[in-house]
C-alpha cells in the first residue's frame, strides 16, 4: 500500500469508527473496568473475554471460563487450562484439560492452533510413541514413560517412521523449553512435562494497545466488525490511541480533512520535486565517487550505483545467508528487531552473526533499511554493534548481517528471561548505563549528528563479558547540522518516547536523552518501562518513577535485590543516578541534560564509588595492621589513632 491509500484508508477508519460510537451504548462504559479477575487470576484485559463482558470488549475467539480456579479457554478443537498469561510479551500457558486432570495422561492429538496464535520461540516439540512391539529402552534418543509401562518412548527427535512402525500410536505435542534436558537429568518426569503445558503467543492487540492504554483508552473490538480493533476513549472511539484528535463536531472532521487532504497533496508535491531533485544529485555524487575510488565487478555494478552509501559494505548473497541460518529456521531465531526477525547465522569462515529479515519489501521498510545499512556503516565504537554486511537492495530479500552477541538483552536481564539468574549486580547495572551513554554521545556529537530515536533495554545488547552493544538503528535519523530540530512524526516504542516530541512533533538530540532517562530507571527498578498490569497509574514506568521521587519514595521503587537499604555505598549510587535519570525526563526538553552530561556524571558517580572502595581497602588494611601490632611494644596507640584519624571520610549524601 503506498503512502496515499494509506493516508486515505486512515481517514476513512477514523471517521468510520466514530460514526460506529454515535450508536448505541458508549463502549468506553461498557468495556469499564479495564481489567478483570477469571478464577486465580487477576488483572485479565484484552484482548480476552469472560463472564457477561460484551464482545466488542475482546476478541471473540479468545474467550476464557472462569468457573474454576484455573481459567479455560478454547484453541482450535482443544479445551485447555490457562496456567498463566503474559501481557509484556503476549504469551499464554497452556495444557490439554485431560492431561491436567490425568495421573498418566496420554494426548489424543496433536497439537494445533488456529490463526490467532503461533507457538512461542523457542519452542519444544517432543514424539511420543504408545504401546510399542519391541523393548526399545536401550535407544540412546529414546526415554522410557514410566507410568505407562516399558513400552512407551519419549524422543527429543522428529518422529522415527522405523521405530512408529511398531508402535500403536505416534503423536507429537509442544513442551516448554528445556523440557528434554529435565528428562534426561531426572529432573523432571513424563507427567511433570506435560502438565507443565507449553506456550503460544497471540497476535492481537500487538503494538496498538499498549498507545491506546497509555493515552486512556480502553482497547476494544468494533462493534460492527469485531474481528477489527479499535480504541475506545472517554470522549468517542479512535483507531488505535485517544490522542489522535479530539473534536466533537462532524463539521470540525470534515473541515479537518478537507484541509488536511488538501496540505498533503501539496506537500506531496513539494517532496516529490524536492526527492527529485536529491536523487539526482545523488546519482551524479555517486558516479563520481566510483569512477574515483571503485572498480567494483559487474555483477555488483549496478547496485553500488543506486546505493553509493553500501560502498564500503560487504554484500553478501542471499544464498550463502540462507545456508548460514539453515533455511531461516524458525529455531534459529534470536527475536524481533525494529523491521524484522533476527535469526542466528554460521558463515562459511565461521565466524557466528546475527542476519535480521525484512518482513515485507515496500518502500518504507526499504527506506529503514538503507537508513540502518547508511548509519552503521560509518559508525566505529566498541559499543555500538558492528555492521559486517547486507545483500543488495535488488536481492530477493533485504538482510542485514551483524557481529552476534551472545548474552541477550539488558531487558532479558532485568525483567525478562534471564532476569532470575541474578547476573546483573549492581555495579553492572552502573557500567550498562556508562556504557550505552557514550555510546549515545558519540552519535550525538557525530558529524552529522545522529539520533537513535528508538533507545530501549530491548536495543541494548550485552556481549559475552557483560559489555554494551546498542543495536537497532531502523528508526535513526541523520541531523542536519544548522537546524535545532526536525519536524517528523513520532516514531519509537511505547513508554520511551519523548513527550515533548510527541506533542511538538520535534526530534532533537534530547528525544534520545529522554529514552535514555527511562532506560535508567528500568537499570535502578527491573521493571519494564510499560506494563498494563499494574495500576493505572503506574503503567508507564516513567510517571510511576517521577511520582516516587516526588513523594520521596525511591525505596519503593528499587529493586530489593540491589542492597538499596542494606548497603550504605549503593544507596548512595542508586540515589544519584535516580537523581540523574529524574532530570532527563523532565517533559520539558531544555530542562535535560545533554548526553554528553550525562556521562559525565555517571563517570563521576563511579569514580567517587571507587575512591571510596580505596580509602575503605586502606583502612582495612590498617585495621589488619593495627590488630597485628597490638602486640609489639615499641608502637604507641597514640599513633594508631593519628593513623586512623587522617584516613577518615565524612560521607556526604545527595539528593
Amino acid at each position: 500500500m503506498n503512502p496515499y491509500s494509506s493516508f486515505f484508508v486512515s481517514i476513512i477508519l477514523f471517521i468510520s469508527a466514530r460514526s460506529s460510537n454515535s450508536q448505541g451504548d458508549d463502549p468506553f462504559k461498557t468495556c469499564a473496568p479495564y481489567s478483570f479477575s477469571c478464577g486465580s487470576m487477576k488483572n485479565v484485559t484484552y484482548p480476552f473475554l469472560a463472564g457477561d463482558r460484551p464482545p466488542v470488549c475482546g476478541y471473540t475467539n479468545m474467550t476464557l471460563t472462569c468457573e474454576n480456579e484455573s481459567p479455560k479457554i478454547v484453541i482450535g478443537l482443544e479445551e485447555y487450562i490457562v496456567k498463566n498469561i503474559s501481557y509484556r510479551e503476549r504469551l499464554l500457558t497452556i495444557v490439554e484439560t485431560d492431561i491436567w486432570s490425568g495421573d498418566c495422561p496420554r494426548p489424543s492429538n496433536e497439537t494445533t492452533i488456529t490463526n490467532a496464535y503461533e507457538f512461542a520461540s523457542p519452542k519444544e516439540v517432543l514424539s511420543i510413541y504408545y504401546d510399542c512391539l519391541n523393548d526399545l529402552s536401550a535407544h540412546k534418543d529414546l526415554i522410557v514413560i514410566r507410568c505407562r509401562g516399558n513400552h512407551s518412548y519419549l524422543s527429543a527427535k522428529p518422529k522415527n517412521s522405523d521405530i512408529a512402525k511398531d508402535c500403536s500410536q505416534t503423536i507429537e505435542v509442544h513442551a516448554m523449553e528445556g523440557a528434554w534436558d529435565r528428562l534426561t537429568r531426572n529432573e523432571s518426569s513424563y507427567v511433570e512435562v506435560l502438565k507443565e503445558g507449553f506456550q503460544v503467543k497471540w497476535l492481537v492487540g500487538a503494538g496498538w494497545c499498549t498507545e491506546c492504554v497509555l493515552s486512556g483508552g480502553i482497547c476494544g473490538s468494533n462493534p460492527s466488525v469485531l474481528e477489527q480493533t479499535n480504541c475506545f476513549c472517554p470522549d468517542g472511539t479512535r483507531y488505535a490511541s485517544c490522542e489522535q484528535g479530539n473534536s466533537k463536531s462532524k463539521k470540525k472532521i470534515a473541515i479537518g480533512v478537507g484541509c488536511g487532504v488538501g496540505g498533503f497533496l501539496v506537500a506531496c508535491l513539494l517532496s516529490f520535486l524536492v526527492q527529485k531533485y536529491l536523487r539526482q544529485r545523488r546519482q551524479a555524487a555517486s558516479k563520481t565517487l566510483l569512477s574515483q575510488n571503485f572498480s567494483p565487478d559487474p555483477s555488483s555494478k549496478r547496485d553500488l550505483e543506486e546505493c553509493p552509501s553500501i560502498l564500503y559494505t560487504h554484500i553478501f548473497s542471499y544464498k550463502e545467508l540462507e545456508e548460514a541460518t539453515n533455511n531461516f529456521d524458525s529455531s534459529r531465531e534470536l527475536g524481533d528487531g525494529g523491521f524484522g526477525t533476527v535469526y542466528l547465522g554460521k558463515l562459511q569462515d565461521g565466524r557466528s552473526v546475527a542476519v535480521k529479515r525484512l518482513y515485507e519489501n515496500n518502500y518504507k521498510r526499504v527506506e529503514q533499511f538503507m537508513n540502518e545499512v547508511k548509519i552503521l556503516s560509518s559508525l566505529r565504537h566498541e559499543n555500538l554493534v558492528t555492521l559486517y554486511g547486507c545483500t543488495s537492495r535488488h536481492s530477493r530479500e533485504l538482510l542485514l548481517v551483524y557481529e552476534f552477541i551472545p548474552n541477550g538483552t539488558v531487558a532479558d536481564h532485568l525483567h525478562g528471561d534471564h532476569a532470575q539468574k541474578g547476573a546483573l549486580t549492581w555495579p553492572i547495572r552502573m557500567n550498562v548505563a556508562i556504557e550505552t551513554a557514550e555510546s549515545l554521545a558519540y552519535l550525538h556529537a557525530f558529524e552529522p549528528p545522529i539520533i537513535h530515536r528508538d533507545v530501549k533495554t530491548n536495543n541494548i545488547l550485552l556481549d559475552s563479558n557483560l559489555h554494551v552493544k546498542v543495536a537497532d538503528f531502523g528508526l535513526s535519523r541523520l541531523f542536519p547540522l544548522d537546524v535545532t530540530h526536525v519536524s517528523t512524526t513520532p516514531q519509537g516504542t511505547p513508554g520511551y518516547v519523548d513527550p515533548d516530541y510527541h506533542k511538538c512533533y520535534q526530534l532533537t538530540d534530547k528525544s534520545d536523552v529522554y529514552s535514555f532517562g527511562v532506560v535508567l530507571m528500568e537499570i535502578i527498578s527491573s521493571k519494564p518501562a510499560v506494563d498494563i498490569t499494574r495500576h493505572r497509574q503506574e503503567i508507564n514506568l516513567a510517571i510511576m518513577a517521577i511520582n516516587k521521587i516526588h513523594n520521596g519514595a525511591l525505596h519503593e521503587l528499587v529493586d530489593p535485590n540491589l542492597g538499596f537499604d542494606t548497603d550504605y555505598r549503593v544507596k548512595k549510587m542508586i540515589t544519584l543516578v535516580a537523581e540523574l535519570g529524574f532530570r532527563c525526563l523532565q517533559e520539558e526538553k531544555d530542562m535535560r541534560p545533554s548526553m554528553v552530561e550525562v556521562v559525565e556524571v555517571l563517570k563521576g558517580i563511579k569514580r567517587e564509588e571507587d575512591e571510596t572502595k580505596k580509602k575503605t581497602s586502606e583502612l582495612d588494611t590498617q585495621m589488619n595492621d593495627v590488630g597485628l601490632l597490638k602486640t609489639v611494644p615499641p608502637f604507641s596507640p597514640d599513633s594508631v589513632m593519628d593513623n586512623w584519624g587522617s584516613k577518615s571520610t565524612t560521607p556526604n549524601a545527595s539528593a
